[in-house]
């Protein structure tokens, strides 16, 4: 999966464990066009609220414009990751094994980027996505975002 440089994800990591909370995964995006935007998403058992995120915010904020991993200018969003959460590590797609996804990848498999059906699991480097009673085996470093898809 495409992802944030791993000093800043470790930077993050660090201040949001320290507060109590789980990093779920950050997203960095726009580089390049005027200013990017770094995206946290964290979780706790009891839930997340505008307190927390502020909090978690609050603090991030501090040690990122210390260590300056960023080095042009950002906006810092921190939230939940909500009801169509989004999967950043292998360990998301196991847990969350039997629920509808949707997948894109940053190469065509098949002939298409975006896949969407129930996730079967992960085996060796793979996650596995049933899709009209098909099975498609995709490589986790092709895969460019994956979300939950709720049933509401």
């Amino acid at each position: 999966m495409r992802s944030a440089p791993e000093k800043l994800k470790s930077l993050v990591r660090a201040e949001v464990e320290l507060l109590g909370y789980e990093l779920v995964g950050l997203e960095l995006t726009g580089q390049g066009k005027g200013g990017a935007l770094l995206r946290v998403y964290i979780d706790h058992a009891d839930g997340i609220g505008l307190d927390d995120c502020v909090q978690v915010s609050h603090q991030i904020s501090g040690v990122l414009d210390v260590e300056d991993p960023i080095k042009e200018q950002y906006q810092l969003e921190v939230s939940s990751p909500g009801l169509d959460r989004p999967l950043f590590e292998r360990e998301h797609f196991v847990r969350f094994q039997g629920n509808k996804v949707r997948v894109k990848t940053h190469t065509k498999i098949e002939g298409r980027h975006r896949f969407t059906g129930v996730l079967r699991g992960v085996a060796e480097n793979q996650v596995l996505i049933e899709e009209d009673g098909k099975l498609h085996g995709i490589a986790i470093e092709l895969i460019d975002s994956a979300r939950l898809i709720p049933d509401i």
